[in-house]
């Protein structure tokens, strides 16, 4: 996506909300009197090398600039469920997380339901679920890998979820059709290292286009991207409509091909206890200076979009954060 297209101002986010903000009826929280600036925010991001803690090292930094706090930095983590738990635990003020780790609820093979005190100050950006290979292994579709062990993700990261659901919904869940899968917990670098060692044969990853460390690994290493596309709509059938067909350009990766994926919103979260005033200024950092949260490596995330920072999958916006829409939209 060009960058002159993700950088929204007052006057495009008021274009981009008007039907969108007439449709939340909750009343709007009273005016905020400025309260005390926080001494310390921090942002949970995620592993070195991805596209999360880029972000949230952009937000800290920016958060910092100008003021919000006296001082904020990002954290390193392993991802989405680890970022949820330590939001609400109060071990973190912010935390970037998949819409569909936001939003799940109690089921069979699930984790915990969401927190009744988790909200979100928007949707930032849209994830894309890697099914990276090696040039060279001979995959050239999903069924390929039968029989196959796939890294799906660290514990604690939105991947460890999203992967295991694409694959369930998929004939290589078990043995009844073809052989199935074996799936062991790596994360982005651990995985990157087991595929270039062959001691695994794919790797799942989501996160921004493109994810630095893989795009390293692309020089060293010749890569493949597996198209998800047709798995989608099983894996909206069984776990919900999180997951959208997105494009992976053809490039961004060494010389890769184009490649049709899965992708899922990504939130801003906050407990619900965070100060107005500091979820308000958060929000206008959000909208007015969106062009400094987009690191510079990223060609490929639609990215702080005006007309879906409040389409948050379900999660609830933080009272401040819907205030705040209104007063932009005017």
């Amino acid at each position: 996506m060009p960058e002159s297209k993700v950088m929204p101002r007052r006057s495009a986010l008021k274009a981009g909300l008007a039907v969108g903000v007439a449709g939340l009826f909750l009343p709007a929280t009273a005016a905020c009197t400025p309260g005390e600036r926080p001494r310390k925010l921090t942002v949970a991001g995620g592993e070195a090398g991805g596209f999360y803690l880029e972000f949230a090292t952009l937000l800290a930094a920016l958060l910092q600039k100008e003021g919000v706090a006296e001082t904020a930095e990002p954290v390193v983590t392993g991802g989405s469920l680890e970022n949820i738990r330590r939001v609400v635990a109060g071990e973190a003020t912010l935390a970037v997380a998949l819409a569909d780790a936001a939003a799940q609820q109690s089921s069979p093979g699930d984790r915990p339901p969401r927190p009744a005190d988790l909200v979100a100050l928007g949707k930032v950006y849209q994830n894309y679920v890697h099914c990276i290979v090696r040039k060279d292994s001979g995959i050239r579709n999903f069924a390929d890998l039968a029989g196959k062990t796939v890294g799906v993700g660290e514990v604690g990261s939105g991947t460890s979820l999203t992967a295991p659901r694409i694959i369930e919904a998929s004939s290589l869940s078990s043995a009844k059709t073809s052989p199935a899968l074996t799936q062991v917990n790596l994360g982005l670098n651990q995985g990157l290292a087991a595929l270039q060692n062959r001691t695994i044969d794919a790797l799942f990853w989501s996160g921004g286009v493109p994810t630095a460390a893989i795009a390293s690994t692309a020089k060293d290493v010749g890569l493949r991207l597996v198209d998800l596309s047709d798995l989608i709509n099983a894996t909206r059938s069984q776990f919900g409509p999180f997951y959208d067909r997105v494009l992976i350009p053809a490039n961004s990766y060494g010389d890769a091909p184009a490649v049709w994926t899965v992708g899922v919103a990504n939130l801003l979260l906050c407990r619900r206890d965070l100060a107005d005033h500091v979820v308000r200024q958060t929000v206008e950092l959000l909208v007015e200076q969106a062009q400094d949260l987009v690191p510079k490596s990223s060609t490929g995330v639609q990215f702080l979009s005006p007309e879906t920072l409040i389409n948050t999958a379900g999660v609830p916006l933080h009272p401040a954060a819907e205030a705040a829409y209104r007063t932009l939209h005017g």
